[in-house]
């Protein structure tokens, strides 16, 4: 990893950076990271200079404590992929059912993004971060002692109020955290937590669920929580709101801010053609590549792995050409293994599949501090918003999907949806970018 940063956050000068991102810019919409405007800066919501008073090491040590939270938020969110079989097959509902586990907290996640945002006010948002990772603890200690599949799905229900409010707000603190160059790396760090969730968490939830049951793997996240949290108290210093966001702001920005808007579209798009297929990995594996069951977590490692991988490689390119690369790519991948029946395919294409998808956490946020850096955590909680409805839309249509039609279905669909992204970041901002020039 290089010292260069997340895209949009440490903008050359204006020699070295480049055409600038046309197609994102229209009447009222110059300013900070927009072609027309001045350079951007840490903005209202960033606070203090970092650094003051506290040596670096104290900075990096708070962003792995914020990004330990996001690994297991997102581990929470996302560990019923693994387990949808054996807790569909012990609380008696099918495939398609058991995946509301994903939807739900997903569309929970997408409501409180915003609301949490604006309800912190002027609260010090190391509390509001400690409240939430302890919420998440106390939702996957009763998902493991629930008695039935409501139980479950209440449980899940708090989940998603968890990593809504915590993404927002953790979103954009490398800011806060280390100095202005270092916060490229610090933010790239920061959503590691997204795909090590992916290396670590769900494959060892899966790997615990099937040697002690899927009980078992609930309440080990919920210890590992206790850890995140314990940390964040540690190691995080006060971060004292700086701004006051109010719920008015966010549709403003949404209006006034073309770059931001069609951040959001694209969000959509790209993370509803990935949960579409992700959430149902394991009977696509199984059904249409013929993967042994017992391969299923050794895989989902692989997975991982080449998720971070894809995620640190990401954090140093241009957001923009990143998401074209990426939903292109996933374009083809999904498509494939829908149809291309063999575990050595099979697995090919999974590893292609974390690789590029690995890109999009950091690469979605990059966009939106570019967008708006004058208003980081209103731009954040529109993005994780959309990010986590587009995990229920996903996991919605993909169960229908799989019900309805068949399992090929599911990743099909989510091939179109990565299609429909890659066209949307083509004509906004790659397209025009010659005829801008001109």
């Amino acid at each position: 990893m290089t010292s260069a940063a997340a895209p949009g956050n440490d903008p050359a000068p204006p020699s070295e950076s480049g055409p600038p991102e046309p197609g994102l810019t229209g009447p009222g919409m110059t300013g900070p990271g927009l072609p027309g405007g001045p350079e951007p800066t840490a903005g209202p919501g960033a606070g203090p200079a970092p650094g003051t008073g506290a040596a670096p090491w104290q900075g990096w040590a708070a962003v792995c404590a914020v990004s330990l939270g996001i690994f297991c938020l997102i581990t929470s969110e996302l560990l019923p992929v693994g387990l949808l079989t054996p807790i569909g097959a012990a609380l008696g509902v099918s495939d398609g059912t058991a995946g509301l586990m994903v939807t739900a907290p997903g569309l929970v996640a997408g409501l409180c993004a915003p609301l949490v945002t604006v309800g912190a006010g002027r609260l010090d948002r190391r509390l509001v971060l400690c409240v939430l990772i302890a919420v998440m603890v106390a939702a996957n200690l009763a998902a493991a002692l629930a008695p039935d599949f409501a139980v479950v799905l209440a449980a899940r229900l708090l989940v998603g109020v968890s990593v809504g409010g915590f993404w927002a707000i953790a979103g954009g603190l490398a800011v806060r955290l280390v100095p202005e160059r270092q916060v490229g790396r610090a933010t790239a760090l920061v959503f590691g937590g997204v795909p090590t969730a992916s290396v670590l968490g769900v494959p060892a939830g899966t790997l615990l669920g099937e040697l002690g049951g899927w009980r078992t793997a609930f309440a080990a996240v919920g210890a590992l929580g206790l850890v995140a949290l314990t940390a964040l108290l540690v190691l995080l210093p006060p971060l004292p709101a700086t701004r006051h966001i109010t719920l008015p702001e966010l549709p403003a920005l949404l209006r006034e801010n073309r770059a931001v808007r069609v951040g959001v579209i694209v969000t959509f798009l790209v993370v509803t053609g990935q949960f579409a297929a992700y959430t149902f990995v394991r009977p696509i594996l199984q059904e249409v590549s013929g993967v042994d069951a017992e391969h299923i977590s050794t895989l989902l490692l692989g997975y991982g792995v080449a998720g971070v991988a894809g995620n640190f490689l990401a954090g140093a390119r241009d957001a923009y050409r990143t998401l074209l690369v990426v939903s292109s790519t996933l374009t083809v991948v999904l498509a494939l293994i829908a149809v291309l029946p063999g575990p050595a395919v099979g697995t090919a294409l999974l590893l292609a599949w974390g690789l590029a998808y690995g890109g999009v956490s950091v690469s979605v946020q990059g966009w939106m501090i570019k967008a708006a850096p004058e208003a980081p955590e209103a731009a954040s909680s529109l993005m994780v918003a959309m990010f986590n409805f587009a995990i229920a839309a996903g996991a919605l249509c993909g169960g229908l999907a799989v019900d309805g039609i068949s399992v090929p279905a599911a990743p099909l669909g989510g091939a179109a949806l990565m299609f429909a992204a890659a066209a949307t970041v083509w004509v906004t901002a790659i397209r025009r970018t010659p005829r801008t020039l001109g």
